[in-house]
């Protein structure tokens, strides 16, 4: 039986893959960084099981440089524009932001109130840094390939994708690690 954060978790993730949404997203920044925060940040916070035993510290390195690496590569030209252009891009674009996430978000619950708050503060320093870094940038990154829908301009909705990533998916790692580091806190003053 799957609990309900499970069942809204594929209920959003079939609602981001199967609506119109990935059709969009390859002609819109600030469209595909909506399809991109709800598969790596939103889908995966919902899905990810508890990993059996303890996690270690090296274990959540490992975590988070994996999910930083999938998530900075995809935002390299590069491979922005081959996952917009390719539709073999666009999907393993999507499954590795999407296994990626889940990982993350596995050995967050693996590791403890703590543990997890700084992984999850690690990943809203990175998420919120590129997001600035794309957002603030003086030029167009990705050729102009990534407007239209919304009638801005590549560099504007370069912008507001940014901001959006660094706003809003900053936003989501850092209340979820706040939480945690409260129930550390919470753990740690009834110890006391």
């Amino acid at each position: 039986m799957l609990s309900l954060p499970r069942l809204a978790g594929l209920g959003l993730l079939a609602g981001l893959w199967l609506s119109p949404l990935p059709g969009y997203a390859g002609g819109s920044m600030v469209l595909h960084m909506v399809l991109h925060l709800g598969v790596t940040a939103v889908v995966p916070a919902l899905l990810a099981p508890r990993l059996p035993g303890p996690v270690g510290p090296v274990t959540l390195v490992l975590a988070a440089a994996a999910e930083m690496a999938v998530v900075w590569g995809w935002h390299l030209p590069g491979p922005h524009l081959w996952a917009r252009l390719s539709e073999t891009g666009f999907v393993l674009e999507q499954g590795s932001f999407l296994a990626a996430g889940c990982l993350l978000w596995a050995v967050v619950r693996g590791a403890g109130a703590f543990g997890g708050a700084v992984v999850l503060l690690a990943t809203t320093m990175h998420m919120t840094l590129l997001g600035a870094l794309i957002g603030l940038s003086p030029r167009d990154l990705y050729g102009g390939i990534c407007a239209g829908h919304l009638g801005l301009t590549a560099l504007e909705e370069q912008q507001v994708a940014g901001a959006l990533m660094a706003g809003a998916g900053g936003a989501l790692y850092l209340a979820a690690a706040l939480h945690r580091l409260a129930r550390a806190l919470q753990l740690t003053e009834e110890r006391a």
